[in-house]
């Protein structure tokens, strides 16, 4: 049994054969083709309401879906931080999401159902892990699965600049978190998200406060000092924004840079990660207003794997 299993079995086995960035739109979300025109991302947020918001953004940039997947998951105005939230179909019916938020300095595990189609939420469960949280400013999940067994593998930035690295296991559905290497040097990151995974390691693209554009590749083996390989990708014009958001298309992913200064989108292909020969264009602003506090990315558990790099 799957740690869904709290909800009655909420994925089949066959169901949890891997995680992708990359997600369809709706209780019905397709998966990701090499084809860029058949690429989608799910842009997930938490409103000003507390509640949690789906955009699904074409690779040509249009907004294909806006929905509230569901309304009041926590009290007005409280979540500063969210990592992934992955969702899937459940056995019981529905779909179930899972995924942790900081609320001021505490963190919390949060996991619901919701009815096929109607937003409906049931059994919802937003379970305290702990206090101490306030000193990070960045919080995002990895999970990579095979055939034989699951990692997940949560990362956060400290307001010192230190990137902290914990392994998440479960028992009886319940999390539990142990640091398991940290890298000093970040303190000028802005914003990060995860653009690629192998069973060996996990990579982050980053903006920088001056501008740079960076990928840091995090391996999963070693000591508690972390040997990551940090890269310059670009040396200025990416410092304007606060969030980033990526799901995987063709050889590369779909970026989506949000200036909540300006309340507006940006979508990018960025192609292999490789240094400052990694291509990256500029697709277009995205329609709309992007004014949500906090943003994440909806996983939908399927069978496809991210892009390695």
């Amino acid at each position: 049994m799957s740690r869904w299993g709290k909800y009655g079995g909420v994925l089949s086995a066959g169901a949890l054969v891997a995680a992708t960035l990359a997600t369809g739109t709706g209780t019905a979300a397709a998966r990701p083709s090499s084809t860029p025109s058949e690429c989608l991302l799910n842009l997930g947020s938490v409103t000003a309401g507390g509640d949690h918001r789906m955009q699904t953004i074409q690779a040509e940039g249009a907004v294909a879906d806006d929905r509230i997947v569901a309304k009041d998951i926590y009290p007005d105005g409280q979540v500063r931080l969210s990592a992934t939230v992955r969702y899937g179909p459940a056995e019981v019916g529905g779909m179930a999401h899972q995924g942790p938020v900081i609320m001021g300095s505490t963190m919390y595990d949060t996991s619901y159902l919701t009815a096929d189609g109607t937003g409906t939420v049931s059994q919802k469960r937003v379970t305290r892990v702990g206090p101490g949280w306030q000193v990070y400013r960045s919080l995002d999940r990895s999970t990579y699965v095979t055939a034989s067994k699951q990692r997940d593998t949560e990362y956060s930035l400290h307001t010192d600049g230190t990137l902290y690295r914990r392994n998440v296991t479960y028992k009886d559905g319940v999390p539990s978190r142990q640091i398991t290497g940290w890298q000093s040097g970040y303190k000028g990151v802005k914003a990060m998200t995860l653009i690629s995974q192998t069973a060996t390691y996990d990579t982050f693209l980053m903006t920088l406060t001056s501008g740079k554009l960076y990928t840091a590749r995090l391996p999963l083996a070693g000591g508690q000092i972390i040997p990551g390989v940090v890269k310059q990708v670009r040396g200025s014009t990416w410092q304007g924004f606060e969030s980033l958001v990526a799901a995987a298309c063709g050889n590369g992913v779909m970026l989506l840079g949000i200036d909540k200064d300006t309340k507006s989108a940006y979508l990018y292909s960025v192609g292999h990660a490789n240094g400052a020969a990694t291509t990256i264009k500029l697709i277009r602003k995205v329609p709309g207003t992007f004014g949500d506090p906090v943003y994440f990315h909806w996983q939908l558990y399927s069978g496809e794997r991210l892009a390695g790099d």
